[in-house]
């Protein structure tokens, strides 16, 4: 019996830790990004990240300066990308690109993305939905 009890708990303990870890990774857009700093870039595509619960992208931009910049773009949940036409066929690294979103709080090279403008023209929404970024129910509103 004892040893029963001590397996429950283990194994709660290990479910609530990664409950707690999940709920931590995800947030509100106004956690981590400010709606009054936009920013856009025209850059190259250095890295895809496909995970959960929020897509990244990474471009390598030219800064004002002329030095070449590292940014991050998160972007919506793998599923909900894939269904726009945000696709590991469609956007590859290597592609040169402009992205638009909001910058991190911090001041960081991070971003949320919102637009991801591709050479042929196209323009794909990156956002997810709920998170209280701006005109994430419309995507054509700018």
């Amino acid at each position: 019996m004892r040893r029963k009890l001590c397996v429950v708990i283990g194994v709660m303990a290990v479910v609530l830790a990664g409950a707690r870890v999940s709920l931590r990774a995800h947030h509100a857009f106004a956690a981590e990004f400010d709606a009054t700093k936009p920013v856009t870039f025209k850059g190259t595509i250095s890295r895809m990240e496909w995970t959960n619960p929020h897509v990244w992208i990474h471009l390598e931009v030219k800064a004002k300066d002329g030095k070449m910049e590292k940014w991050a773009f998160e972007a919506g949940t793998p599923n909900v990308l894939f269904r726009r036409g945000v696709t590991k066929e469609a956007v590859k690294v290597g592609m040169e690109v402009t992205v638009d979103g909001y910058q991190a709080k911090d001041g960081s090279h991070r971003a949320n993305g919102r637009d991801l403008k591709l050479a042929d023209g196209r323009t794909l929404f990156l956002g997810s939905s709920g998170t209280g970024a701006p005109y994430e129910l419309d995507p054509t509103r700018k």
